[in-house]
């Protein structure tokens, strides 16, 4: 099972590439995936039909006792079969479905392999957070592959909805799936199950696992999203909506039915829920004209069917619902899949527009009569073994709820009789009626638009279509749904190897008789119910119009969906109006609202905690005996190790003062700098040299940055607060300033554990392999810290150039072109186009303006940059056991990118770094979580770093340690995001600056001869 869930991943990431080499034929090699699926549980059939459970683990998180646990048993084995076997006949569909220059192909197929996997690992889970997690997996790729065709309005709010609904019910489920294993004390699926806790708490568990089950299944009243779902690509809905997704809820309630349907609060939802939906989804797909909408309602009707059947906690029906599932599987994927073609081969899917179908496409129109038989439940097609079953586990009971539910699920089957025929009718009938015409009414357009759309009013029918305009379809869309419908006959000729394989879990529900399936079980009163449905239901269809024009006379409320958007509408103005009030564009406000909080919140904590100690803190370890000790209150405090200490932070504090009281900007940004430095000093002095080499080397490269965006802002602060709001704003900075200092005297000396920093030396040398406890520590120990931080800073930089970047930030890097032709500099050139001296110190010296350049600091630009360099790459392989790392190194190397394009400009950058820097990102990302993924495959713990000890020729013995790697990676994430800072708030702010260099949307390659002049 885990080789299947993998080989999804792989085929999921290589889609793209594999698409844009084999064009749609890369459907066929995708569609490994869930074949392979299918053909894993195929292989476990004997384990199944033996009552054998075939397992898996593999430990996840061992200190929270969670693992990937899955469990394959006959409720497993049949959706595993289901979900592998018709999505690799949709995959194979999709080959010749999409046309040969259409968009996204690959990312499209990559989402339906991951999707599919997703559903794999779902209905194999048996670990109720593992579960949890595939199931969110499904509703995200679930929101992508609906919202496939992004650039219609339509597919954009059909995935959103899909989205808003399913994820508040997977929220819901996850509180349910809390709930329900803290209480019975283990998080596997099997054991809840084997031993079912019990008490209030478990009640509210059950509900909230049932509205998460409910609105994945579209069920009343949040089966709205499913019709307007149908604004996905088609063979989306032949395998999300009829045989994946929506089967997910199906199968949530399936899997805990057994130990939970006796609940009163179980039984009255599943009953509730259930049986309105099967009797809401067919009322509705009587008055629909879209083929797709049909079935679409349809299957709301049927996914009610199924709750209500393995839901409702006998065994009996249980049964029944198991063999629906299988047959409505296959018969609505096969439908889905007829209405592409359909689709596909007249332009139109409008029942009142076709006529002639089924003489140009003869096996399409069978697929689909096959197809429609089972749906509606004729003998003998797996659709009427499994009705039949119902009926009969419903009418053996007897009792009044017994018979109430077979009146229910009679007039539904009538209802899907009557809809199965409207459907099919529709479609495949041989011509229109000679007075046929639409009538002016407003109505979905013909290819699907959703409910709440926009209408259009549809034009009287067109004579029926002449046959040349009716295009026969390729192999591939033709074959699945015809593979599909036959199964439905194949499968209900053997009944009897159905009911052996399912009835082991059916028995696994506490009430009732064993069910049984049959074609022939003699005249019964099930048969009889049987011959009256598809009397009702010929009848509702012979008088379809009628029934159009009473169901458009009757009242209706407003549908789920008018109150999905009108609280949506609501909600959006809610969120304006708070918008309004809290985010007001002034960041004075923000910062002190945030200062407010830490220092009434915490800061409130803190001071009762130390009012409610009269004996006061203790005195830190490094004081006790000390001479000097200050008291205060219940604060030992030591002032100074040394007066220098004393000095440096007056220093700090008057740097401060003087930044609250600077008027012009660069004064303030240079006097912050002061402090940084100052911060830099007191880490020196404590002994703590990495500190203060990183320190210096942020606060630089920070100084830079800002001078890099004062050059766009006026030099003195434009506003000067008033003198009422000075008050505040020191009020504010004092207060918050003793409540963090008080935090930091008081939280080492209230420690009631021995902190792990203390092995960190013994560990930094035995398992780091170094001596830099600092650098062991960001690289080995704490590494998974480290992955998070260079992950957010991969992050801030593409928020800060997305913000900056006034057309599309592309790849391309601004690079002199040395052509050998020369042009003729014309008037009003830019001054990178003017003629260069010979003999340059810097490549791009020559496109800066004149008045601009500097002899004297290309000159020394050009004799400390590579030392720069090589001290950056000392700094990063002598980290491990001296000052230094990959952090400081990056920071090194990133100054003396700054140095060159503050000597030479934009192009000078582009000449030293020639290289985008979301390729450097990506790849020291990549190469940092690498060496985890590395340690993985070798059996160790991820991150844990090897210590190698080589003697090799020339450099002689060498102390290798993986974690170098790790820490080249964190090198190449800094230097990469010093590349992007000065592209964003140097080269792109230049660009904008310098109308006469570029106009805008433009980009011109500086041409330079190959003498050093540039041309």
């Amino acid at each position: 099972m885990l080789l299947v869930l993998l080989a999804h991943g792989i085929l999921a990431l290589l889609a793209p590439a594999l698409v844009d080499r084999l064009g749609r034929r890369a459907f066929w090699v995708l569609a490994l995936g869930p074949a392979g699926a299918a053909a894993y549980a195929l292989s476990q059939t004997s384990a199944v039909y033996a009552g054998e459970t075939p397992t898996e683990r593999l430990e996840w998180i061992p200190a929270l006792g969670l693992a990937v646990d899955l469990r394959l048993d006959s409720l497993s084995w049949l959706m595993l079969l289901i979900v592998g076997a018709v999505g690799a006949l949709v995959l194979l569909y999709c080959s010749s479905y999409f046309a040969k220059d259409a968009r996204g192909l690959g990312r499209f197929g990559g989402f339906l392999v991951a999707f599919a996997g997703s559903m794999a690992g779902l209905v194999t889970a048996d670990d109720m957070l593992l579960l949890f997690v595939f199931w969110e997996l499904t509703t995200v790729f679930s929101y992508l592959l609906i919202g496939h065709y992004a650039d219609r309005t339509s597919s954009r709010r059909a995935a959103m909805q899909a989205l808003v609904v399913t994820t508040a019910g997977g929220l819901a489920m996850l509180v349910g799936v809390v709930i329900l294993g803290v209480t019975a004390g283990t998080w596997s699926v099997s054991a809840v199950i084997a031993d079912p806790p019990a008490g209030p708490a478990v009640t509210v568990a059950v509900v909230c696992l049932l509205a998460g089950a409910a609105t994945k299944s579209a069920l009343v009243p949040t089966h709205f999203w499913l019709p307007a779902a149908m604004a996905a690509p088609t063979p989306v809905s032949a395998y999300l909506h009829a045989a994946a997704m929506v089967k997910a809820g199906i199968y949530l309630v399936a899997r805990f039915a057994p130990a939970f349907s006796d609940l009163t609060a179980w039984r009255t939802i599943v009953l509730v829920l259930g049986g309105t939906t099967l009797l809401l989804g067919g009322y509705r797909a009587l008055k629909q004209h879209d083929l797709k909408l049909v079935l679409a309602f349809g299957t709301v009707s049927q996914l009610g069917l199924l709750t209500l059947l393995l839901g409702y906690g006998t065994r009996a029906t249980a049964l029944a619902g198991l063999a629906l599932l299988g047959a409505h599987a296959m018969f609505k994927a096969s439908l889905f899949l007829v209405v592409g073609v359909v689709d596909a081969a007249t332009g139109t899917r409008d029942l009142r527009k076709l006529a002639g179908v089924g003489r140009r496409l003869p096996l399409t129109a069978l697929a689909a009569t096959l197809a429609t038989a089972s749906m509606i439940g004729l003998p003998p097609f797996a659709g009427y073994v499994a009705k039949e079953a119902a009926l009969a586990a419903w009418e053996h009971d007897g009792d009044v709820l017994g018979r109430v539910m077979t009146v229910v699920v009679a007039v539904g089957s009538a209802l899907t009789v009557a809809y199965g025929l409207r459907f099919l009718w529709g479609a495949f009938k041989p011509r229109l009626p000679a007075s046929a015409e639409l009538p002016e009414r407003e109505v979905a357009t013909a290819h699907g638009a959703p409910p709440g759309t926009t209408p259009t009013t549809t034009p009287p029918a067109a004579p029926e279509a002449a046959p040349g305009t009716i295009h026969p379809q390729p192999f591939w869309m033709v074959a699945p749904p015809l593979v599909l419908a036959v199964l439905g006959l194949v499968v209900a000729l053997v009944p009897q190897v159905g009911e052996e394989l399912l009835a082991p879990y059916a028995n696994t529900y506490p009430a009732g008789e064993p069910g049984h399936l049959a074609l022939w079980e003699g005249f019964t009163p099930a048969l009889a119910i049987t011959v009256a449905v598809f009397l009702a239901g010929g009848l509702a269809f012979w008088q379809r119009t009628r029934i159009e024009r009473l169901q458009e006379s009757l009242w209706s409320p407003d549908g789920a969906d008018v109150l999905y958007r009108r609280f949506m509408r609501k909600l959006d103005r809610l969120a304006s109006d708070v918008t309004a009030g809290t985010q007001r564009g002034s960041l004075p406000f923000y910062l002190g609202v945030i200062l407010v909080t830490l220092a009434v919140g915490p800061g409130l904590a803190l001071a009762f905690g130390l009012v409610g100690n009269p004996g006061g803190l203790p005195v830190a370890a490094d004081a006790v005996g000390r001479d000097g000790v200050l008291h205060l209150g219940p604060f030992a405090l030591v002032p100074w190790d040394r007066p220098a200490q004393l000095v440096i932070v007056l220093v700090v504090v008057l740097a401060a003062i003087l930044t609250a009281r600077a008027r012009r900007r660069l004064k303030a940004v240079i006097l912050a700098g002061v402090a940084g430095y100052g911060n830099a000093a007191l880490f020196l002095l404590h002994g703590a040299p990495d500190l203060a080499l990183t320190q210096v080397l942020c606060e630089t490269l920070t100084l830079v940055v800002m001078v890099l965006v004062l050059r766009r802002l006026p030099p003195y602060f434009s506003d000067r607060p008033l003198a009422a709001s000075r008050w505040v704003r020191l009020a504010i900075g004092v207060m918050t300033g003793l409540v963090v200092m008080a935090f930091v005297a008081a939280a080492p000396l209230i420690r009631v554990h021995v902190p792990v920093s203390v092995d960190f030396p013994v560990e930094a040398e035995t398992f780091g392999g170094g001596h830099n406890i600092v650098n062991v520590t960001l690289v080995d120990i704490r590494a998974w810290d480290t992955v998070g931080e260079i992950s957010v800073l991969l992050v801030a930089a593409t928020g800060v150039a997305s913000l900056v970047f006034l057309r599309q930030r592309s790849g391309d890097v601004l690079r002199l072109d040395r052509a050998a032709n020369p042009q003729t500099v014309q008037p009003g050139d830019s001054a990178a186009a003017q003629p260069a001296r010979q003999g340059r110190w810097l490549l791009a010296g020559p496109t800066q303006d004149p008045g601009q350049r500097s002899m004297l600091f290309e000159v020394l630009t050009r004799v400390i940059f590579y030392p720069m360099i090589l001290f950056a790459l000392f700094l990063l392989f002598s980290g491990h056991n001296a000052p230094g790392g990959g952090f400081a190194a990056g920071l090194v190397a990133g100054l003396a990118l700054t140095v060159r394009y503050l000597a030479g400009g934009r192009f000078e950058l582009g000449e030293a770094a020639p290289v985008h820097p979301g390729l450097v990102l990506g790849t020291g990302l990549f190469l940092s979580a690498g060496v985890g993924l590395v340690a993985l495959l070798a059996g160790q713990e991820a991150l844990e770093s090897t210590i190698l000890d080589l003697h090799l020729p020339l450099l002689g013995d060498v102390h290798l340690v993986t974690s170098l790697f790790f820490d080249v990676g964190v090198f190449l994430v800094v230097i990469g995001l010093v590349i992007d800072i000065l592209r964003t708030f140097g080269a792109e702010l230049d660009r904008q600056a310098e109308p006469f260099a570029w106009s805008i949307g433009q980009r011109r390659r500086v041409e330079v001869r190959p003498g050093g002049d540039s041309a």
